[in-house]
């Protein structure tokens, strides 16, 4: 098995993008929503990465589906946390719409990697 495999998924780099989005997206909080709902959306976007690369060192394949799962959760924590922060007018409905597609698009990519395990 090659050594940090994670590094070389597209799904992984989507998710590295995303972050970086996200963080542009919460720096321009207003401070008052920047260290709550801001800090949340950072650390579920980052969460998201971090765990398809703890799940791609696991030895087998249900411990990876189960960091998939957790990547998803965390994926659809940062559609929440944008929504709630659309809701606020924080954001453009264009940028919401936006993240809200590279989500999506994460988290398909991983459903999607799921299904090639159990298989």
């Amino acid at each position: 098995m090659k050594e940090f495999r994670f590094l070389d998924w597209s799904v992984y780099k989507e998710a590295k993008n995303l972050v970086k989005e996200i963080y542009n997206i919460t720096n321009k909080f207003p401070q008052n929503f920047r260290y709550e709902l801001g800090s949340q959306i950072n650390r579920a976007s980052i969460s998201i990465a971090l765990n398809i690369s703890e799940g791609s060192g696991k030895s087998s394949d249900p411990e990876l589906g189960r960091f998939f799962n957790i990547a998803i959760g965390s994926a659809y924590e940062v559609i929440a946390g944008l929504d709630i922060a659309y809701d606020n007018k924080l954001l453009s409905k264009e940028k919401f719409e936006k993240s809200t597609e590279k989500c999506k698009n994460i988290v398909r990519q991983l459903g999607n990697f799921k299904k090639k395990l159990t298989k």
